[in-house]
Order: C-alpha cells, then structure tokens, then sequence
C-alpha cells in the first residue's frame, strides 16, 4: 500500500499534490507476511499516471535539494501550492538547481516536440514548415513561449495542470471501466456469433451460471457504516467490537500521524468489503471491476463525511459522520453488479465507434500494402536498369580490348623483358608531303645586295 507520510527520500511537492487529488487504489493484501516489502517495492515505481509524470517529478526532486525551497515547502499546504504561491520562491533558489531545471525543460520540449512530429507523420500531415510554438501550445505543464529556460510561470503551469489533471482522473478511470465493460460484452457477443446454435447455447449458459455464481456473496456493509467500520476493527485491528472507539478508530488507522485520513487510507479500510466479493483466484471475479468497487466505496465516504471538500477527512469531520443517522442505519449497499453501468444505445454507439476505428484501420492497411507492392515494382525496374547499365559497360570494355588488339600489338620486348621503343617510320606519302610544301615557299631575297639610291 502506498503511504501518504513524509519521510526522507520522498518528494513533499509530490505528496501534497497527491494528498490534493489522490489516484492510487490499494491492493488486496491476503498474505500479511509480505505487506511491507510489497509496500516498499510500489513506493518505489509511484506514478500519477500522467503523461509528464516523469518531468513532474524529476523537477520535484531537483526544487528539494534546494534547501531554501524545501524549507518553504515544509511550512506549506495544499492550498499554497494551489493558488501559485510557492512558485514565487524559484527565483531564490541555488544558480545550480535553476541550471538543472533548465536542462529538465529542454529534454521536455524535445520530448513534445518528437510526440509531435511522430502524430504528424500518422497522420500523413506536412510539417516542413512546423510552428513548433503554436503546436507546443496544446501542451498545458510548461510555457510554450519560453522553451530554453526553467522560470516561475513554468512551474506554476506545471503545478496547476498535474492538480487539475489528478482532480479529473476519477472521472476519467469511471469512463475508462465503462469503456472496458462494453468492450467485454462487445466481444462476448461476437465470439457467440462465430459458434452454432447448441454451442452458443452452451456457452451462454456457462457465463450465465459464472455471473450468478459471482453474485451469491456476503452482504457487504456500506462504506463507512459503523458495520463496516467495527468488522475492520475487529478482523483487521483484532479489537473487541463491544469496545469500538471512533477516536481511537481514527487514531490507528491515520497511519502518518497527519492528523487527517487520506484518500488512500480510507480504500485500506474497503479491503476486508472488496474480498467479500471478488477473489482473483476465481474466474467469475474480474479484478478491474474490483478496483472500480474501491473507487465507488471511496467516493461515496467522501461525499458524506469530507465537509469541506480538500480530499481529506479530519478527526473532526470524522467524528460529526459518526453522529449522523445513516453511520448507524445505512442505506444497504449495491455493488456493481446491481444495475447495468451503460445503455443498450450506448453500446450500439461504442459498436459503431469500432466499426468506424476498424474500417479506418483496414484502410490504413490497404494503403500501406499499395505503397508496398509499388515499392516492390520501383525495386524491380531499379534491379533491371542496374542489370543494362552492367551489360552495357561489359560490352564497352569488350569492344575496347578488340579494338587495341586489332590496332598495334603490344611493343617487342628487351632480352630481359623491359620494353623497346622504335623510332616511328614515315610513310612515303608523309615524308614527301613536307617536301612539297617547302618548294612551294617563296624564295627568300639575297643577302648583301647593294643598294641603288
């Protein structure tokens, strides 16, 4: 299980926004023996399951080791977080940290702008002149306008953005499970269309004897119930249920000693609930609708004792829930399978949205396999060009060496091999050309004439 508690090593910044808007489910623990390693092993892979989560956290770690920053942020709260406050310090930390913080920056900005270019390449969009300051825009955590250095407005974006992105994720996951519920049912109904009718109705017996078989459970206590919350203190805490205490209640299981109940130490008190109702080792159980169980039971706790909506349950919220009419005579608690989560219209439209995905897909494959076979014919002419162009030089060098063969011989050779060289001959029509134009020189005057004046 995942703990809210400060302890060295683990980023403040992170843990108050995770305490503002919380997103772990707490798994099933049914071996005690290995709860703390497990503990350990998940606090060490923690994730917000954000798309930035890693630059948000690598930012975190880096702000801590500023000790300035992190005295500030020893003394804040969520609500100074929040409202931007304590982005203001940044301009006090270390010329280190602010160095390091511009480089996380930078590796982000390549990050996007790869994600980007990747987008525009499946979808065939021209990008050769790409405004990467117009299309950086869409990204909400850091300024798009300032992509070279780590200033407060980064890091105000970057707080504000992961709290509104973790306030929306229950939201989302209930979207996510009922996205995953009409996928189950949709590919039920097309492996019953691929078999014959006395297999179908086999099988369509056999699901249904599974979904029946998963209903028979126990009666499970409304969360937060005063049931509910003495069959943990008596199977979990190993109390007397005569003795129960609410105070005490609180106390053992504000496991950090913050003096509130987290939204992750309130699912810890669903488990001994959910193991009424689902059992991995089962087939029937589906563990995902295990973990949308946990969400419900949460949600509904929070809806009825967090009176001031932080996300968090103080001793005195606690303690007023405790008095109300519904802690001692609640409402009997439906669990998922009460009452289908999607229409029948609904489905047909999560049907026709896959068709519409399957048929793009199916086109996108078409294209690719022209572009293939075209490749292929371009691959092939390339090869019988190649071929000519080799014939034709073959057949040059060819004509070449007859031509020197059948023109001069190679010239005689010495006693020890060295070449001789003969004079070059004239061909009587050569030697009698040169005569002929001498003779038909003018004739130069004579010398040392005397001169007539």
């Amino acid at each position: 299980m995942r703990r809210m508690d400060v302890t060295p090593g683990r980023p403040l910044l992170l843990l108050l926004l995770l305490l503002s808007a919380a997103v772990w489910s707490v798994p099933i623990e049914r071996n005690g023996g290995d709860q703390e390693p497990k503990q350990e092993a998940q606090e060490e892979n923690m994730d917000t399951g954000l798309y930035y989560d890693r630059y948000l956290r690598e930012v975190i770690e880096v702000l801590e080791t500023d000790p300035h920053f992190r005295e500030k942020l020893q003394t804040a709260n969520t609500e100074d977080i929040k409202n931007g406050r304590l982005s203001k310090e940044l301009d006090l930390v270390g010329h280190h940290v602010r160095t390091r913080l511009d480089e996380l920056k930078r590796q982000e900005v390549s990050r996007l702008r790869m994600l980007l270019k990747a987008k525009l390449d499946s979808t065939n969009t021209q990008s050769l002149q790409m405004d990467h300051t117009s299309l950086l825009k869409q990204f909400e955590h850091l300024d798009p306008h300032n992509q070279n250095t780590f200033e407060a407005k980064d890091l105000e974006l970057l707080i504000s953005t992961a709290t509104k992105d973790l306030e929306n994720y229950d939201a989302e996951r209930h979207e996510e499970f009922k996205r995953y519920e009409m996928l189950k049912e949709h590919e039920r109904r097309e492996y019953l269309k691929g078999l014959d009718q006395e297999k179908r109705d086999q099988e369509e017996k056999r699901l249904q004897e599974l979904k029946e078989k998963h209903r028979q459970h126990p009666k499970v206590n409304a969360p937060g119930s005063v049931a509910q919350l003495r069959e943990v203190w008596e199977e979990t805490d190993g109390l007397d249920p005569q003795e129960f205490n609410p105070k005490t209640f609180f106390k053992l299981h504000d496991t950090n000693e913050d003096g509130v109940l987290d939204e992750q130490e309130l699912e810890a008190l669903f488990t001994k609930e959910l193991e009424k109702v689902y059992d991995p080792k089962n087939e029937e159980d589906d563990m995902m609708e295990m973990e949308e169980e946990r969400l419900r039971m949460r949600e509904h706790v929070m809806k009825n004792v967090d009176l001031n909506k932080d996300r968090l349950v103080s001793l005195e919220e606690f303690l007023r829930s405790t008095e109300k009419k519904d802690f001692n005579n609640p409402k009997e608690w439906e669990t998922l399978d009460a009452k289908p989560l999607y229409t029948e219209e609904e489905l047909q439209r999560f049907e026709a949205e896959l068709r519409d995905k399957e048929e793009e897909l199916k086109r996108k494959a078409e294209t690719l396999h022209q572009e293939q076979e075209l490749l292929k014919e371009r691959g092939k002419a390339l090869e019988a060009q190649k071929r000519e162009y080799q014939q034709a030089v073959l057949e040059m060098s060819q004509r070449q060496k007859e031509q020197q063969a059948a023109g001069n011989g190679p010239p005689p050779a010495g006693p020890n091999g060295e070449l001789q060289f003969q004079p070059q001959t004239q061909k009587p029509e050569e030697a009698k050309a040169p005569a002929e134009a001498q003779s038909n020189l003018p004739a130069e005057p004579p010398q040392n004439l005397p001169v007539h004046t």
